[in-house]
């Protein structure tokens, strides 16, 4: 077994953690915060903006089992990459959608993939999704890991969650546990 991570933000750390535990060969996924300045950030100063960090998912997977291409083409789907910082009614940076690749193989992948949603104009604009080398992943606080499965009746995740869940279902059966 060989295990990878990949660092990803498509807004809200809570839907992306929902949407790729579903995935087969992912081992873990742990919500946190990356990309900033500031170490140790708490929820509280991460929503503030000022911070740098972004709202992200650290995705450990079996590379046997499956690829960063196939973490990444779940990525694209399940937000809207064209939106600079902000995800549906989430506005910030920390909101931003990112790729903090681990490695050049990884780095190349996500290039490879944009590209190619770009040259067949899968989207109505461009995308922004921000490419960066992984420096560092701060766990977010424990209340925040599979926040979804613990409060589903919440109404930020009854509202938000469903529709990425079925989008996933839909376009990515064959990949789920």
């Amino acid at each position: 077994m060989i295990n990878k991570f990949l660092v990803v933000g498509v807004g809200c750390f809570w839907c992306a953690e929902a949407v790729f535990q579903r995935l087969r060969g992912v081992e873990k996924v742990e919500s946190g915060y990356a990309g900033g300045h500031v170490d140790n950030p708490t929820y509280q100063q991460v929503c503030t903006g000022k911070t740098g960090h972004a709202e992200v998912v650290k995705i450990t997977y079996n590379e046997s089992e499956i690829s960063a291409e196939n973490i990444l083409e779940v990525f694209f789907a399940v937000h809207d990459p064209t939106t600079l910082n902000r995800q549906g009614e989430d506005v910030g940076e920390q909101y931003r959608s990112v790729i903090y690749y681990t490695d050049e193989e990884q780095k190349a992948t996500a290039e490879s993939l944009i590209q190619k949603l770009t040259e067949e104009k899968f989207f109505d604009a461009p995308i922004v999704t921000q490419l960066l080398p992984f420096k560092n992943f701060f766990p977010a606080e424990e209340y925040h890991h599979d926040y979804y499965g613990n409060h589903p009746q919440q109404e930020y995740c009854s509202i938000t969650i469903p529709p990425k869940l079925e989008k996933l279902e839909k376009l990515f059966k064959q990949r789920l546990k």
